[in-house]
């Protein structure tokens, strides 16, 4: 685990390593701010090629509203350790599987929160065991595979990674054009010398077996809807990886609330943060004792 971070935590937050059952997993933790009730724990999954630092712009903001935000590296991502040959360790139930260990390590329940790619295995999580989780949020997240268009870019990233080394992989990135997600999340949150570091941190393996698994992602939005937790949509007003309108439909499909980001496209964290975190804690805040479990669809903020 990387002991000096290109990027230094966010203004009332500390970066460490979270211990859990199934190993060691970065993490960067808020608390809510000074003279704020607590109002619960939030864990938050980034997505594909991402890192907990796609968050660092919404954890002072959501501290003010009285939530201890947790931000994680998964198995393999950036300051989290994990085999940089062996695919098999990211099978998608292998990373449900952690997400289930941080949440018992951070002492549940936990608001969930899964960006892109961290939607669909925070999503498998809570297919798993939907118990230590008192909400699950999808942020740009579809409920099958990603779209055409995407799947092309990340299969000529997949090609590279096959025959190039991650530096020489960064360099085509910045010549062809990256997939929506490669560099995407973090834009505004750091420089090209901190996402080229977060970029060689990751685990090639990892790579190639979720970017496998965002092309080849089944629907399972039945299954999630028969869940009694409450459910959240939230997406910016354009994305190409999971067009609008999919997510719209998805949500309905879970009976979700469905926020949209003006402004916004694939990384409405990034992209407006302000106005995604007090959507966050405003769905939250209607999740506690005595709310109803599946809030209308058609209510949108």
């Amino acid at each position: 685990m990387t002991s000096h971070s290109a990027f230094p935590p966010p203004p009332g937050a500390r970066a460490y390593p979270l211990r859990t059952a199934r190993g060691e997993f970065a993490v960067v933790d808020s608390s809510p701010a000074t003279g704020e009730e607590s109002r619960g724990v939030v864990l938050m999954l980034p997505g594909f090629t991402g890192s907990k630092e796609d968050f660092r712009l919404l954890h002072e903001p959501l501290a003010h509203r009285g939530y201890r935000v947790v931000a994680v590296d998964g198995r393999g991502q950036y300051e989290s350790d994990g085999p940089r040959d062996d695919e098999t360790a990211y099978a998608q139930r292998e990373l449900a599987r952690d997400v289930l260990a941080q949440a018992e390590a951070l002492g549940g329940p936990v608001h969930l929160v899964g960006h892109s790619l961290g939607g669909q295995i925070a999503r498998a999580a809570v297919l798993l065991d939907h118990s230590p989780f008192v909400s699950f949020t999808l942020v740009s997240s579809g409920p099958a595979e990603i779209s055409v268009s995407q799947q092309q870019r990340v299969k000529l990233l997949r090609d590279a990674l096959a025959v190039l080394s991650m530096a020489e992989v960064w360099e085509a990135i910045q010549a062809m054009g990256p997939p929506e997600e490669v560099g995407g999340p973090a834009r505004g949150l750091g420089d090209q010398d901190q996402l080229r570091r977060r970029w060689l941190g990751h685990s090639p393996a990892q790579l190639l077996a979720t970017g496998r698994q965002l092309c080849t992602e089944p629907d399972r939005v039945a299954e999630l809807a028969a869940l009694p937790l409450p459910f959240h949509v939230l997406s910016g007003a354009h994305d190409d990886t999971w067009p609008v309108a999919i997510l719209d439909d998805m949500a309905l499909r879970l009976g979700a609330h469905r926020t949209v980001i003006t402004g916004a496209e694939h990384s409405p964290n990034a992209d407006r943060p302000l106005p995604t975190a007090h959507a966050l804690a405003d769905f939250w805040d209607g999740t506690g004792p005595g709310r109803p479990l599946r809030p209308d669809p058609d209510d949108r903020p």
